[in-house]
């Protein structure tokens, strides 16, 4: 989306997390010191760390094991949201990679609405963003859902520069007794036409998944998982093939262009901003004719949708389109 194209410039420089790793972590001799020199590479090839899984999640509170754990092997960090879309379309390939690489890497997700700490230390000013953790100090990676072959050549990089940063681990899944963890419960199969829907997602077929979602509607209006999925898909497709840089220039040299102004409302909602989304939209309201208004409210409801009708500033954002209709 608006990413750039994955290089090895991404995995130079890094911000010192120390501070924030060491509230949470006992006792904090344990954690080098700020500045303090990576060990000799190779000072962890061969060796094992035991986890209970390569995904997991990871907090504010629970930091300090990230940290020690990049002491042996690259720990991925991918920051994402319930309501971004592209997080959803980012998050399984990561997660496949994982596996694939059994152990070469783990990946922590954080949710940036339940951990601002993480959120503010990493930067995060847009999502998806995806970083690393090595030897305790953080690594860029990217941002935005780039394609799978993008995420493994960064990956590869990663593995490279960890290797001669002295961590060249490997995480081990901790066997568990079907004793000691219950089963999980085995989830019900998608309808036909989500999965339809799902699978065009995949291979970045938006209008395929369009027409799925559509459909799904047709049949049952009272859908609502196929009613989200159809506004976070049409989303995608509005954004595919457009670079930040293009989006925001087109709409700063045509104030007047409501075309310009809905993408990069949905550029601000893609990545997290949702304030300055709903505020250029609703600012733009009250000059437009009746096509154009009907045109706002209907991408403003489209984007209550995406980001979730139960959020706060879903809630303010409605109230004021509210207030504008009548």
């Amino acid at each position: 989306m608006s990413a750039a194209e994955p290089s090895a410039a991404h995995l130079r420089g890094a911000v010192d997390l120390s501070g924030l790793a060491r509230r949470h972590q006992t006792p904090p001799a344990a954690q080098p010191p700020v500045g303090a020199p990576a060990e000799a590479p190779g000072a962890t090839a061969g060796q094992t760390v035991e986890v209970p899984s390569l995904v997991f999640d990871a907090t504010d509170d629970g930091f300090g094991q990230v940290v020690e754990l990049s002491s042996v092997v690259p720990v991925v960090i991918d920051l994402w949201a319930e309501w971004c879309g592209p997080c959803k379309q980012l998050s399984p390939v990561l997660e496949s990679l994982a596996i694939e690489y059994a152990g070469r890497f783990v990946l922590a997700k954080v949710d940036v609405d339940s951990n601002p700490q993480l959120s503010q230390a990493f930067q995060a000013q847009s999502i998806p963003m995806v970083v690393a953790v090595v030897g305790g100090r953080p690594v860029p990676m990217f941002n935005g859902a780039i394609p799978e072959s993008q995420v493994r050549d960064v990956i590869e990089q990663l593995l490279q520069l960890a290797e001669q940063n002295g961590v060249a681990g490997r995480a081990i899944v901790a066997e568990q007794t079907a004793e000691a963890v219950p089963a999980e419960p085995v989830e019900p199969p998608l309808p036909p036409l989500h999965a339809e829907a799902y699978d065009a997602i995949e291979r970045a077929d938006y209008p395929a998944a369009i027409a799925a979602y559509e459909k799904a509607i047709a049949q049952n209006p009272k859908d609502d998982m196929a009613v989200a999925g159809l506004a976070q898909v049409r989303l995608l497709d509005r954004l595919a093939g457009k670079t930040l840089d293009a989006i925001r220039g087109g709409a700063a040299a045509a104030p007047e262009d409501l075309d310009a102004q809905l993408l990069v409302a949905d550029l601000d909602l893609s990545g997290g901003h949702l304030e300055d989304s709903f505020d250029r939209l609703l600012t733009l309201f009250p000059e437009l004719d009746q096509a154009g208004k009907d045109t706002v409210r209907t991408r403003l409801l489209e984007l209550f949708q995406v980001a979730g009708s139960t959020d706060p500033r879903v809630v303010k954002a409605r109230g004021r389109l509210t207030n504008l209709l009548y």
